[in-house]
């Protein structure tokens, strides 16, 4: 069960890859920064620096150069917590949320095809197994 995990974990970063090749194009965008706006984006008012330093298991420091980076690339901006002086909050430009938008809609459409065709009635282990098996032989 671990390694049909293991598979899907490894074929899912795959996946995501390709969406973000795909709807990024031309913007030149790591994973690493992906994630960073996939994180800021999942609230409307953004996500204090340190909330994304905890969720990407990064420093503060790191993570704050990283999104200064996309803010200077015009994908979020920062700004001082109203609530809080000391702290810094992301939150992403119509640009990075458009972004941010079009790769996990493209993600979504790869995923309904690996998932395509499963049977929801059969028990878990083989589905789990299955999919294991498809994003084995997912092209890369």
């Amino acid at each position: 069960m671990v390694d049909a995990l293991a598979r899907i974990v490894f074929g899912g970063v795959a996946l995501t890859s390709q969406a973000l090749d795909h709807a990024a194009e031309g913007r030149d965008l790591t994973f690493t920064q992906w994630w960073a706006i996939a994180i800021v984006g999942e609230s409307e008012r953004g996500r204090r620096v340190g909330e994304v330093a905890h969720r990407m298991n990064a420093t503060l420091q790191a993570t704050s150069h990283l999104l200064r980076r996309l803010e200077d690339r015009g994908l979020l901006s920062l700004t001082r917590d109203q609530n809080d002086r000391r702290a810094t909050v992301a939150q992403l430009s119509p640009e990075g949320a458009h972004l941010r938008s079009a790769v996990l809609a493209r993600r979504r459409e790869l995923l309904a095809g690996m998932a395509r065709g499963l049977d929801p009635s059969a028990p878990a282990d083989e589905v789990l197994v299955e999919l294991a098996r498809r994003f084995a032989a997912y092209p890369r």
